[in-house]
């Protein structure tokens, strides 16, 4: 009985610590928040842990894969060392939207991009900077053979558009050319031409992939700046491809080399 017992413990698969962060400024958390639990959600294997920021730092030792949707969370720097060992040590990360986002409103009424945590942005192989109105663009793919986005057609998308700052060497799975320049943002001139939206950046054993698809907005989410918001925006959360890049990504995860 016991050969059978320990028989059937060898064949289960091992479960899968992820930590989910969800957190930040001007966008619909609640939204991202239970649309990515229900993903996780679809594998059993998977137990996930939500938080706010990165400062659980043991939360984050622990992990096997971590996943981040936030807008101007910057972690600490006992955090952002915490990650870059457990990345080198095989972590993987998936990275969306606003993940790589610092903002402050100057007096002048736009919004700038400060460099203050660069191994934060280095990690994640890009900072934000601007992006134009939200207005409908076209997604092309630039690796078609990479399982990631193998059978991916291109398509058009109404979203934030990222102009960013990279940061090394980026395996660019999907794109798009600007042709409208940034607004309200202080480095928005140099917006036009063409940006990564989905990659990857390999840091020794681990890596984080990073989509920066995704914004979403509810009437509340503009408080205290603004009281209400008259729309309900979904953006690429309206798209069947957004969910299944999702699901590719949170493959991906999965497929890490156990540490």
């Amino acid at each position: 009985m016991n050969a059978a017992v320990n028989g059937a413990d060898e064949a289960r698969p091992p479960r899968i610590d992820c930590v989910l962060i969800c957190g930040g400024v001007w966008h619909d958390m609640d939204f991202a928040r239970l649309e990515l639990l229900k993903l996780l959600g679809e594998d059993q294997r998977i137990r996930t842990r939500v938080f706010e920021n990165y400062e659980t730092i043991e939360a984050l030792e622990a992990a096997d894969i971590l996943i981040t949707y936030t807008c101007d969370v910057t972690p600490s720097l006992k955090a952002q060392e915490v990650l870059r060992d457990w990345l080198a040590k095989g972590g993987r990360w998936y990275a969306l939207h606003g993940t790589n986002s610092v903002l402050r409103l100057l007096d002048n009424g736009l919004w700038d991009a400060p460099r203050w945590a660069p191994l934060f942005m280095d990690m994640l192989g890009s900072q934000f900077l601007s992006h134009p109105p939200i207005v409908p663009y076209t997604v092309t793919v630039a690796d078609p053979e990479h399982p990631l986005v193998q059978g991916v057609e291109p398509f058009d998308t109404t979203d934030e558009l990222y102009h960013m700052e990279t940061h090394g060497d980026l395996h660019v799975l999907l794109e798009t050319d600007c042709t409208v320049p940034g607004t309200g943002f202080v480095e928005a001139d140099d917006a036009l031409g063409t940006h990564p939206v989905f990659y990857i950046k390999q840091h020794g054993k681990g890596a984080v992939l990073y989509l920066t698809l995704g914004h979403c907005r509810g009437h509340y989410d503009l408080q205290p700046m603004a009281e209400w918001w008259p729309t309900v925006d979904r953006c690429a959360w309206d798209l069947p491809v957004f969910y299944d890049l999702l699901r590719r990504g949170i493959g991906w995860l999965k497929d890490r080399e156990p540490a």
